[in-house]
């Protein structure tokens, strides 16, 4: 049986008080006959649950004749209509009768109220129809609407206040956090589904017959809702005036006995006091300022942490007091401590709401950072960029591109600083800060409080080379905290953006955690290893997470998913740092500003070693200045054939093994002396120097000395300058050899599709200027076929490493030239470019590394594409250049004779092909 099947009900009429609302339940005692025919009813129903229209019956006229089901005596004559269909749940027979079980009701019928029903017709006074459950014609109410907006609002509001009071006036524990829970809901449901609500706080009260009677026969969805918030007003004044006259009642009563138990205590620490001064004075005093023992003992420790606890909730409240007042954050902290005092305290949600409270008054809001302080009258110094610029020189050698970038920012900072302190200040202000607000009038007054945003800053280069160690120097140079964020296999997008409040254990994201372990608004954060951020999954993508943290345009109001409030980041200076830029997303690399550092020259890296890396190593191990002296040889030495690498990582490993190796000698040398010699800072017999021949010894044999004797000057070999995928620079040697075959061109070495279309193209101009090369006797001869079938072999060591980058072609052509007409080039050249088939030049990128890879491999001559000069002028550092020798090609031509050497290929462009025809 169904509500959409049955126009037609049993009808169960339920004895004076009882009435059964939609959503609630009601267990009433039955008599035998009325059980048996509903079992009947059961028995044919499909679901075993049947469903019955309870009628609530009116009071009788005689207020002392009580009705029944079995005796429905009184009724009146103008018989009920509404009623709610409700499905039987239970009906069982009651076992062992008790003294307020009647024995003429021995079954117990539960009900589940389901919605409203109206009779078709009213009933009449007839007395057999309580027991004879028949069936009547009903109407269901048409399907609920929603509510407007106000009704539903005002619904809710009455709902809570009486809520509120029912939980205040409650003596037990449970029963009080029973309605903080149901007040909670109620806060928290939709106004579609304030009908529902309704219908089951009205059951769950205690209110008169007569209301919940008329709250029944509502039909309309907001007349039900007037009608329910008129009864909530009416219970919570009833409560409040209930309570207030409890309480005036029990104040008169109590005086005289609080005024009694207060005497009682009184005495009683009379009585204590006395007996501690007559024992006090039947022991002997101990000395002086020996603390006493405390009157009972230790305090309680679950005492202790209430106290602790309140007194956190005090500070919290006293956070969220001091945010702004109207700002976005304090009205949502305002709510949700609100809340907070809601739910009771042992709730699970009572640890989630304190614990996001707890972030969001931690966090540096704007707001809270209005007044000055001390970093801007720092900044507001006139030696500010003196003292930036002699920090930065003090924790880093060379760098002057970075430097300057740098210099720059503060200049501005400082600039931005002057004007808004000049624009708030009196005419008796200093004459430069007026003299700035003249030159540079800020369009906005707020320009001070907004700040200066913060330049988005990627540091490319090979590890080793200071990125890390930058950003620390950046923040100590502003006197700012640091804050790093290590990226690098971050492959969830929630690290970014945080993670939402409906998840378990959830937090918000490495920003802002940076943001509230700094403390203020505008920190250095790092990002490290920006390159190495997981590609997109099935947990978002990280990297197009940064896109809205790295945009100066957008990150004002970034959007942490676990705050949920706007967090200000423009005034934060971010500093990414990458190996590489080819595994970063296009979107992101625009929003950066592009810093590369290429690596250090030989006179740099001896410079760092001895500045900073060497006392570093003496510290660390424990030595004095005077007890291990690097000449400059040694240091060369260690830094050509030991750590050939852009950075200095190798370096500052290699001078902790020398370290080392001294610390163990200096041991051995003390306990050789004799006690008297121990005192002496340098005994006698001891070697600090270490020279040049001496690094073998430490170091153990030289890594790059092998590769230095094996270059040397090979027909059909040739070298190129590279870049790893590391970003350091190196050079490779590109090897070919002719082998018999049906001339093809072999490439080998793990190289890509864009460097074997280089192959093919210097073989193709190889091919049409063979006969201007000597190769071959007269035009239009291949030289792989003519006078012998080969194969040329083109190889790039060493095979497991990936290659490919349109920058081999000249060094291909080179070594083409060399193998077909056996001329070697130079052991100590190095080249790089692309070529066209027409014979141009073309240029490539990655200079400055590629220059610096040759310098650390001892190249003294280098072949560039002309278009490159500019950056050989503009990068390379005036030393390097100094050291070595460049030539700027434009065409093949220039190439082969830079390579070879001027005149060394016997080029017959000049020579005249005449043909003679009878």
């Amino acid at each position: 049986m169904t509500l959409s099947s049955t126009p037609r009900l049993p009808v169960l009429l339920l004895p004076f008080p009882l009435i059964l609302l939609p959503t609630a339940r009601l267990t009433v005692p039955i008599s035998r006959e009325l059980a048996e025919r509903l079992q009947t009813v059961l028995h044919g129903s499909d679901s075993g649950q049947p469903v019955v229209a309870a009628i609530p019956l009116p009071p009788p006229t005689d207020s002392s004749n009580t009705t029944s089901l079995s005796s429905p005596h009184g009724i009146r004559t103008a018989g009920p209509v509404h009623g709610t269909a409700a499905r039987v749940v239970r009906l069982v027979p009651v076992r062992g009768l008790s003294a307020s079980v009647s024995p003429r009701q021995p079954y117990i019928l539960s009900l589940h109220g389901l919605t409203r029903i109206r009779l078709a017709q009213p009933l009449d006074s007839d007395s057999q129809v309580a027991d004879s459950l028949s069936e009547r014609p009903v109407h269901y109410p048409p399907a609920d609407q929603a509510p407007s907006h106000e009704v539903a609002a005002a619904f809710k509001d009455a709902a809570l206040r009486m809520l509120h009071r029912l939980a205040k006036d409650s003596t037990h524990s449970q029963r009080k956090d029973d309605w903080l829970r149901v007040s909670v809901i109620v806060e928290d449901v939709p106004d579609h589904r304030s009908p529902w609500m309704a219908d089951v706080l009205v059951a769950a009260i205690n209110c008169d017959y007569t209301d919940k009677l008329a709250f029944l026969s509502t039909v309309t969805v907001e007349d039900r809702l007037r009608h329910a918030t008129e009864l909530f007003i009416k219970q919570t004044s009833i409560s409040e005036v209930s309570h207030k006259i409890a309480n005036a009642v029990d104040e008169s009563l109590s005086r005289q006995q609080k005024e009694y138990f207060l005497r009682q205590q009184l005495a009683a620490i009379q009585r204590e006091l006395q007996s501690l001064y007559t024992t006090s004075n039947a022991v002997p005093a101990g000395p002086p300022g020996t603390p006493g023992l405390k009157v009972g003992g230790l305090g309680s420790e679950p005492d202790d942490d209430e106290q602790a606890d309140a007194d956190d909730l005090a500070d919290l409240k006293k956070k969220i007091e001091a945010l702004e007042a109207g700002s976005e954050e304090r009205r949502v902290g305002v709510r949700e401590w609100r809340r907070l005092r809601r739910i009771p305290q042992g709730s699970v949600e009572n640890g989630v709401i304190r614990t996001y409270l707890e972030w969001l008054t931690s966090l540096p809001w704007p707001s809270a950072t209005r007044s000055p302080s001390a970093n801007e009258e720092r900044i507001q110094d006139s030696g500010f960029l003196a003292k930036a610029r002699t920090q930065l020189d003090a924790d880093h050698f060379g760098l002057e591109q970075i430097k300057r970038r740098l210099i720059e920012y503060l200049a501005v900072l400082r600039l931005r600083s002057m004007v808004a302190a000049a624009s708030q200040a009196s005419v008796s202000q200093q004459p430069m800060s007026q003299l700035a607000a003249k030159s540079a009038q800020c369009p906005d007054q707020n320009c001070a409080r907004k700040g200066v945003k913060g330049p988005i800053l990627l540091f490319v280069g090979p590890p080793g080379t200071g990125k890390t160690s930058l950003g620390q120097s950046i923040a100590k140079a502003l006197g700012r905290p640091f804050q790093r964020i290590s990226l690098g296999g971050v492959r969830d997008e929630a690290e970014i953006r945080g993670h939402r409040r409906t998840y378990v254990a959830s937090g918000p994201g490495l920003i802002v955690q940076a943001l509230r372990k700094a403390g203020r608004i505008d920190p250095v954060i790092l990002l490290d290893e920006i390159d190495k951020v997981g590609q997109s999954n099935f947990h978002g993508d990280p990297a197009a997470a940064l896109l809205e943290v790295l945009d100066p345009e957008q990150n004002h109001a970034f959007n942490d998913h676990y705050i949920n409030v706007p967090v200000d980041l423009s005034r934060v200076l971010f500093i990414c740092t990458s190996n590489t830029l080819d595994s970063i997303s296009a979107p992101l690399l625009d929003r950066c500003e592009v810093v590369e550092l290429s690596g250090y020259t030989y006179d740099e890296k001896i410079h760092i070693a001895r500045r900073y890396l060497l006392p570093k190593q003496l510290t660390a191990n424990g030595l004095s200045e005077s007890l291990l002296v690097l000449t400059d040889d040694a240091l060369l030495r260690i830094a050509t054939l030991y750590t050939r690498e852009a950075g200095v990582r190798g370096l500052e490993r290699a001078l902790s093994t020398i370290a080392r190796f001294k610390a163990v000698e200096w041991v051995n040398h003390l306990d050789s002396l004799a006690c008297e010699e121990r005192s002496s800072a340098v005994p006698k017999g001891w070697q600090s120097r270490v020279e040049g021949e001496d690094i073998e010894k430490m170091l153990g044999v030289p890594r790059w000395d092998g590769e230095e004797r094996e270059r040397e000057e090979k027909i059909g070999v040739v070298y190129g300058l590279v870049v790893t995928g590391l970003g350091e620079g190196g050079i490779m040697p590109v090897e070919s050899t002719a082998v018999p075959g049906t001339g093809r061109l072999k490439l080998t070495g793990s190289l890509g599709e864009v460097i074997k279309e280089s192959g093919e193209i210097a073989l193709s101009w190889v091919k049409s200027h063979a006969f201007d090369l000597g190769i071959t006797a007269s035009k239009g001869i291949d030289p792989l076929k003519v006078p012998d079938l080969i194969d040329i072999h083109l190889h790039l060591p060493a095979g497991a490493q990936k290659k490919d980058g349109p920058s081999a072609g000249v060094a291909m052509t080179c070594a083409l030239v060399s193998l077909l007409t056996g001329v070697t080039t130079s052991r100590d050249l190095a080249m790089t470019g692309e070529i066209t088939l027409r014979g141009r030049v073309t240029p490539v990128g990655g200079i400055k590394m590629k220059v610096f890879g040759a310098h650390r491999a001892k190249v003294l001559k280098i072949v560039l594409p002309w278009a490159n000069k500019r950056d050989v002028e503009r990068e390379v550092p005036f030393e390097v250049r100094q050291e070595m020798q460049f030539y700027f090609v434009q065409t093949i031509d220039e190439a082969l004779e830079a390579a070879f050497g001027k005149g060394v290929l016997g080029w017959k462009r000049d020579v005249m092909l005449m043909e003679g025809r009878l």
